[in-house]
């Protein structure tokens, strides 16, 4: 029987909370003082897993890294590998060896790698025969993952011809490669980028200090407890207005399920209004990962919803669509995917289960947006409830100061 957590919520809802380092920043930021030698320590560094394993492979003298889960560590690493002299192995978890690399791998070849596949074709683990990569000009599909076209980018400097990128349908997650070139910029490195090309010339990156954000992802669940309760009002430390993270857009998009957002000295303070839309419509393109926070919102306020935009939700720690199907149906909640990157809620419900126990598919995201639900049942069990060191370690510890009870199984 795996570790499972049984979740009360509470009658009110009024705490101040320390939300965890951006993870995505914190990944950016390690690739970046690698690439530029930087002699300064990062500050205010995401304590995660998906982080801590990139830490790892820094500090250590093998010639052989396992990432485990670290979908960003094993993009940015392998691009990074890529480009440095050595021979080298990068290899991941179960699923990680599902999770297809080739797009990256083919485009650093294409570039003068080295990469061989060392069991699937197309995924990993990887054998890496680095070097300088002549670079020059690639043809990469946008609606694949953004960590892909930031890997490239992060490196692009380094190549002896520079890159361009010539990148084809509409791009996923564009807001995270805004994070890249704006860190990029950080450094002293100049992009241009013109509609669908992005152009990055030989040159060499500055060492600078970086301060890494709060998350703002990790702050869509307090979003999410917020509309769930009356009158909650929780303070976030450390965000601002002026963000590099895309997530913050959550500001926005959950003024229509009730909650207003004030921007203070010390950060957030995010409260609930009784408000809320009849029906939610969004295209989650640019903020793929709040779509679940946002679908078991919407189910537990009994607001319908359709999203679009969500294909590389199927490329994530789980297939992230099938996995809130399956789910949300355990508490009575029928949800569909009428076509890829489509999901739907028309109000249809189902008997719930007596007693459901949420499996989270070793995915984090699953587990926090998820979790909430109890507010609405009573109680919620979560199966495997520890995945939330991959982005947010303290997540239940968090939880239980602002007045949750968890009871471990």
């Amino acid at each position: 029987m795996p570790l499972q957590y049984k979740i009360y919520p509470p009658d009110a809802l009024r705490t101040t909370v320390q939300l965890p380092a951006s993870k995505s920043m914190s990944n950016r930021a390690l690739i970046l003082n690698a690439l530029s030698l930087s002699p300064y320590p990062i500050r205010n560094l995401s304590d995660c897993e998906d982080t801590q394993v990139l830490i790892d492979a820094f500090n250590s003298k093998s010639n052989q890294f396992d990432i485990k889960a670290a979908g960003t560590a094993m993009r940015f690493l392998t691009a990074f590998l890529a480009g440095m002299e050595g021979e080298w192995i990068i290899k991941g978890s179960k699923r990680m060896h599902e999770r297809p690399i080739y797009p990256l791998v083919e485009t650093l070849i294409a570039l003068g790698a080295e990469i061989d596949y060392l069991e699937k074709e197309g995924y990993p683990p990887l054998k890496i025969k680095g070097k300088r990569l002549k670079g020059g000009e690639v043809y990469l599909s946008g609606n694949i993952s953004s960590q892909f076209i930031s890997a490239l980018l992060m490196i692009a400097p380094g190549m002896e011809n520079g890159l361009v990128m010539h990148i084809e349908n509409e791009i996923v997650s564009k807001p995270y490669i805004h994070l890249t070139v704006s860190m990029m910029e950080k450094c002293g490195v100049q992009t241009k980028w013109d509609g669908n090309d992005i152009v990055v010339k030989p040159q060499v990156y500055n060492s600078v200090e970086f301060v890494v954000e709060p998350d703002w992802t990790a702050a869509s669940y307090w979003y999410e407890m917020v509309s769930l309760i009356p009158g909650a009002e929780v303070t976030l430390k450390g965000l601002g207005r002026n963000s590099l993270q895309g997530d913050s857009n959550v500001t926005n998009l959950f003024s229509d399920l009730g909650v207003t957002t004030e921007f203070v000295p010390e950060g957030i303070i995010i409260r609930n209004t009784k408000k809320g839309t009849k029906k939610f419509f969004h295209d989650f393109v640019n903020e793929p990962d709040l779509a679940q926070t946002f679908a078991a919102t919407c189910c537990f306020k009994g607001i319908p919803f359709l999203f679009s935009g969500i294909q590389s939700l199927k490329i994530k720690e789980t297939d992230r669509v099938a996995a809130l199907i399956n789910e949300l149906k355990k508490s009575g909640y029928l949800l569909k995917e009428n076509e890829i990157g489509m999901l739907e809620w028309d109000g249809e419900r189902c008997l719930p289960e007596k007693e459901p126990a949420i499996d989270t598919y070793d995915d984090h995201r699953m587990a926090m947006s998820l979790a909430p639900g109890a507010i609405v049942s009573g109680s919620l069990i979560i199966n495997d409830p520890k995945v939330v060191s991959k982005s947010y370690p303290d997540f239940w510890n968090d939880l239980k100061q602002a007045g949750f009870t968890i009871e471990e199984r």
